[in-house]
């Protein structure tokens, strides 16, 4: 069972069978346990380097498990990089670098960005990554793109040159980007859709609904869904289902049944701005 970003003590969590990740919407990462109701604080999460001068900690908006290997999690905030984590790594004394992501994503034009942040995160049943930026727009990352934070001892100068030359050949793999949307005004998440995660779905400022198939990228489907904004989608595990809800107080479900093929606005990304602007 797998829920994201639910409510249980006044926190944001995402849980995963017996034991339960979770990151308020401050900087602290914690677990906890189902079984036993006991919370973890594991780490806080800070900023990759010492570029970031203004801020010491990273305020995270996102959180979600890889569903084909649950010790690994993924986390993002306010900056631009995705971090991934490996339970496993994890010791109560503090002997690990368990605070340090084994690895990260950000595609190479928003890094050293700062008026970027995360607000959505989603694995697919293949390990892929989705993450969705405020201002910008949702990329693909496949597991092998990544940045690869530490995979050496900093110590040695040829474990260094190693390092930057993984970074460099991760920088030169594109992730794949999903652009129509608006993701400007609230946190918003994305997720895939279809029980093979064939689909990617995100809500917009202007209160729709954006359907992209993720192989090729091309946006087929956009539902008006709030009169305001959608913020948060999930779709059914097993079925066709989605479930959408945004600044509206309801929960709305949603299920193909058209007979009829819907014809896509033309200037889709001018109607989402003249609706924003109003």
């Amino acid at each position: 069972m797998k829920v994201n970003l639910s409510l249980y003590k006044g926190k944001e969590l995402d849980f995963n069978i017996a034991n339960l990740y979770g990151s308020i919407t401050l900087s602290l990462a914690f677990q906890i346990d189902l079984r036993t109701a006991t919370t973890t604080k594991l780490f806080i999460c800070c900023p990759i380097d010492d570029s970031r001068v203004y801020t010491r900690v990273i305020n995270l908006n996102a959180i979600t498990i890889d569903p084909r290997n649950p010790n690994l999690f993924a986390l993002g905030g306010s900056d631009e990089h995705t971090r991934l984590y490996d339970l496993r790594k994890y010791k109560s004394d503090g002997s690990t670098d368990f605070g340090l992501p084994f690895d990260r994503f950000c595609p190479r034009h928003l890094i050293g960005e700062y008026q970027v942040g995360i607000t959505g995160l989603a694995f697919s049943d293949q390990s892929e990554l989705l993450v969705s930026y405020n201002n910008e727009f949702i990329y693909l990352f496949m597991r092998d793109i990544g940045l690869e934070q530490n995979p050496v001892p900093s110590s040695s100068s040829s474990a260094c040159s190693e390092a930057s030359e993984i970074e460099l050949a991760a920088m030169d793999a594109d992730p794949q980007v999903y652009k129509g949307h608006r993701n400007c005004q609230t946190v918003k998440g994305v997720n895939f859709f279809v029980p093979k995660s064939e689909y990617v779905v995100s809500g917009s400022d202007c209160g729709r609904i954006f359907i992209w198939k993720k192989k090729g990228r091309e946006l087929v489907r956009v539902m008006e869904a709030d009169k305001h904004v959608v913020n948060c989608i999930e779709s059914h595990p097993h079925t066709t289902v989605l479930a959408s809800c945004g600044i509206e107080r309801d929960i709305k479900i949603w299920t193909p049944k058209a007979i009829e093929k819907a014809v896509l606005p033309t200037n889709i990304g001018q109607v989402c701005l003249i609706l924003i602007s109003y």
